[in-house]
């Protein structure tokens, strides 16, 4: 951890301040083992492997730690070669590289650091959040990024002063929580008056529980991970050929991706075949092993972003509900 995190850094149960004792430091001058105390003495908080805990390690979000620490390193632009997180940041969130200059961003379930590569380029101060070991595996692949800091914590219990940060992107992380709509109601609290808010969550239609992984996901969320993993390995040589071919057919392409459960994205010229297949099995888990997939509605998110005093509300043309919308409140937005 870095000193300066201090700065935006609250206790989760009362809002004081935090000070900081370190008993071990990294060789470029990081806390990576210590704790923080809240100034009210009632609570504190360990610091191991470089990052404030404010959770245990063990929680509904574990299938999520244990595919980032699975799959580090698979949707890193800087690892695979490809711009599609970077295209998928930006398209997402509407900002731009010069906006983020300065300013201090929270990434809010941000898993193994796919969108926090994307910001680390930028000149910004970036705060990964995430409540599974997932953090541990940002840790490992933005070592050495001195813009970007982590965080585990809970969604619900931000460990944040009010009003620190410019802007919050929430991308596919508010259907999987326990309450979307309570989710997307504490992040605002975090922005400064003319602060920015991007979420992008899966969309609920009047079919959409229709769609084949609902009607799995009963079962396989209480599947072992280990085992649904090893189940998926065993069936994608078949299901990824098959896939290859039932999901390009014009028209009925649709009713079978609707129909099986299998990430297979033959459309993306981006990736090598490897890529895809590797994709494949990594969002087919991700598919059904959550302990909670619960889709919203545009209004859905409306009500609940404007019930905390978040304005210019705007859905973007992208894939699932993405709404983006600025902090209502006094003061100029920070340039």
């Amino acid at each position: 951890m870095q000193i300066h995190l201090l700065d935006v850094l609250a206790c989760p149960q009362c809002g004081g301040k935090l000070t900081c004792t370190a008993t071990e430091m990294d060789s470029v001058g990081e806390v990576s083992r210590g704790r923080l105390y809240c100034v009210s003495g009632a609570h504190q908080y360990p610091i191991e492997d470089t990052i404030p805990r404010f959770v245990p390690r063990d929680n509904y979000a574990a299938s999520f730690g244990y595919q980032w620490n699975k799959f580090k390193l698979e949707q890193l632009d800087s690892a695979n070669g490809t711009k599609l997180s970077t295209a998928r940041f930006y398209s997402e969130t509407g900002w731009t590289k010069d906006w983020l200059k300065s300013k201090w961003i929270l990434d809010a379930g941000c898993g193994a650091g796919r969108f926090l590569d994307v910001v680390a380029d930028s000149e910004a101060e970036v705060v990964g959040l995430d409540i599974s070991s997932a953090i541990d595996a940002a840790r490992v692949n933005l070592a050495g990024r001195k813009n970007v800091h982590l965080v585990q914590a809970s969604i619900y219990q931000l460990p944040f002063r009010p009003g620190v940060f410019d802007g919050c992107y929430c991308i596919g992380v508010v259907q999987h929580t326990p309450d979307p709509q309570q989710t997307m109601r504490t992040l605002p609290r975090v922005l400064r008056p003319g602060g920015r808010i991007a979420i992008t969550a899966y969309e609920r239609k009047r079919w959409t529980m229709l769609h084949a992984k609902y009607l799995l996901r009963p079962l396989t969320k209480r599947v072992d991970k280990q085992k649904l993993l090893s189940g998926i390995n065993g069936a994608m040589p078949i299901l990824f050929p098959l896939t290859n071919v039932l999901f390009r057919l014009p028209l009925a392409g649709r009713l079978f991706k609707f129909a099986i459960p299998v990430a297979n994205y033959v459309h993306e010229g981006s990736l090598t075949p490897q890529q895809r297949y590797d994709w494949a099995i990594l969002d087919t888990f991700d598919m059904l092993s959550p302990q909670y997939d619960q889709p919203r509605t545009q209004q859905e998110i409306e009500q609940a972003l404007s019930a905390e005093g978040v304005g210019e509300l705007n859905r973007l043309p992208n894939s699932g509900v993405n709404i983006v919308g600025v902090k209502n409140g006094a003061g100029q937005e920070r340039i």
